[in-house]
């Protein structure tokens, strides 16, 4: 019987591991979207620049920065755990990690840790860089941390579920394309909700993409077009339906061992 040591030894590993499949290619895993968050920035900023104050004292630029950084980190998370098992399942070199006495969940915890991690490093790479353009303030810490480290989670454990599901490169794709490319520009990145008409305002908030970065921006300036709490209720929920949902396929191993 493994020790809770040796378990430890195993997930860690396997973490590792996919933490250096990831900084083997950085370029593409991480300098790629942090560019793509840049350009966003430096259009944005000369396009409306300081002709739109979104919530009292808060300019546009420094609206739309906590919003790119939580983008950028949800796409990522949802990247990193979803490419690692599609490629070892097309490659066929899935069946070398089912062999391993790793558990189910110690797969869950290996490949949420580094979805977050991935996630989390490419969101403080362009607060970094944003950093020469604005002074950003941050008013309550906690909250940028706890909402980025959930919503790399959900998004690390949605990656696990489409990874699982997908069987070809196309059908990835379309998780990407059709559903996290959509909900992300649709959550109120680059806008307040309470700029849109009443009808737009109600489809928002069935989006949990939008819970995500207005709990995160509240974390900068301490406003936010919802409760902060119903947000942090919201997501920690979708998180642990999520998780649930991704533990019962791997320990079935729904598509992973036929």
């Amino acid at each position: 019987m493994n020790t809770f040591r040796d378990q430890l030894i195993g997930t860690w590993t396997l973490l590792k591991k996919e933490l250096l499949r990831f900084w083997r290619v950085a370029f593409q895993t991480v300098a790629a979207p942090v560019i793509t968050g840049i350009l966003y920035l430096l259009i944005f900023s000369q396009v409306l620049g300081d002709r739109l104050e979104v919530y009292e004292g808060v300019n546009y630029l420094v609206f739309l920065i906590p919003g790119l950084i939580m983008m950028s980190l949800l796409q990522n998370s949802f990247s990193n755990s979803s490419s690692s098992l599609i490629q070892a399942k097309i490659m066929g070199n899935i069946v070398f990690l089912l062999l391993t006495p790793l558990s189910y969940l110690q797969l869950f915890f290996a490949f949420l840790i580094a979805a977050i991690v991935r996630g989390m490093f490419v969101g403080i790479c362009i607060y970094l860089i944003a950093m020469f353009y604005v002074d950003l303030p941050v008013e309550h810490p906690w909250f940028v941390f706890i909402f980025a480290f959930c919503g790399g989670g959900l998004m690390g454990a949605f990656g696990m579920i489409a990874g699982i599901w997908a069987t070809r490169f196309d059908q990835m794709a379309a998780f990407g394309n059709f559903v996290i490319m959509p909900l992300s520009m649709l959550s109120g990145v680059f806008y307040s909700i309470h700029s849109l008409p009443q009808m737009w305002q109600n489809i928002s908030h069935f989006n949990p993409f939008f819970y995500m970065i207005d709990g995160f921006r509240y974390g900068f300036f301490g406003q936010s077009d919802t409760s902060p709490y119903l947000s942090l209720l919201i997501v920690v929920s979708f998180f642990i339906i999520l998780s649930f949902i991704t533990i019962r396929m791997l320990k079935s191993g729904y598509k992973l061992r036929n």
